[in-house]
């Protein structure tokens, strides 16, 4: 496989093995991330924050099912805001699942096995058409991973944002009888969880980014002013970390359009 995009955003993040420690309550509000012991794990995570993808995935695989979050998460945050060929990025997507799948057998306790599970098959969904993904059965897995994220870790926030807007995709694509009839969609319960999510991680530029987009999904004309008061405030944030440059750049991308 090709070298991966590099991350070229400014600003450059500085973080070390040992400065990341003190910056980890805020870097990991959104998964609740426990900090790891082990020194070449702390420079994983610290090369994902400072935005070096390949090297934290690569590091994380070298620890084996230990560097997995750390690995799984460089490559959805990769895959899904840098890799420009579309194959390619399914293939990512498809081998974080892959991996969260052994992760879950070993450590049946950890939320973000299950989260980023549900992250990867959600992106790979939306890759393929989610009308085509919910044919294909994996509404259901991506539904029950985050469930089970959030029943293990309540204040996973990134769960309940993935969750909700999970519910406005299945509305926007099937409609709302259908969806609630055949995958329990709601349009109160995603909404519901959107706003859970947001409040337990106000300060996240992907919360902000994926709210507003879960209520444009759900009602476009209706939600229009929100959603677009949303998309400023994710804009107008300060990055904590390259993915958050990231997610301030969709949201700047979606005020221009």
């Amino acid at each position: 496989m090709a070298p991966w995009t590099a991350f070229t955003f400014t600003p450059k993040f500085r973080f070390t093995a040992k400065s990341i420690k003190k910056h980890w309550g805020r870097l990991h509000a959104g998964d609740k991330e426990p900090i790891p012991q082990d020194d070449a794990l702390l420079a994983a995570w610290a090369m994902f924050h400072r935005g070096e993808f390949e090297q934290a995935a690569k590091t994380g695989l070298s620890a084996g099912l230990a560097g997995y979050t750390v690995a799984n998460k460089a490559t959805c945050i990769y895959a899904n805001h840098l890799e420009p060929r579309e194959k390619t990025k399914l293939e990512l997507f498809m081998q974080v699942s892959e991996r969260a799948t052994e992760q879950i057998a070993a450590q049946p306790t950890n939320a973000n096995a299950y989260y980023l599970q549900a992250y990867a098959l959600g992106r790979y969904s939306q890759g393929i058409s989610v009308a085509k993904a919910l044919a294909k059965g994996l509404g259901g897995k991506v539904k029950s991973a985050l469930e089970t994220a959030i029943r293990l870790e309540p204040l996973h926030a990134d769960a309940h944002i993935a969750l909700g807007t999970f519910h406005a995709e299945v509305i926007d694509k099937v409609g709302a009888l259908i969806g609630s009839m055949t995958y329990g969609a709601k349009k109160d319960t995603s909404l519901k969880l959107l706003a859970c999510g947001l409040s337990l991680c106000p300060d996240s530029p992907s919360a902000l980014l994926e709210y507003a987009h879960g209520m444009v999904l759900l009602d476009a004309d209706a939600y229009a002013e929100q959603a677009t008061h949303l998309y400023q405030q994710a804009a107008a944030l300060k990055p904590a970390d390259a993915t958050d440059r990231l997610s301030i750049e969709l949201a700047r991308i979606e005020l221009a359009e």
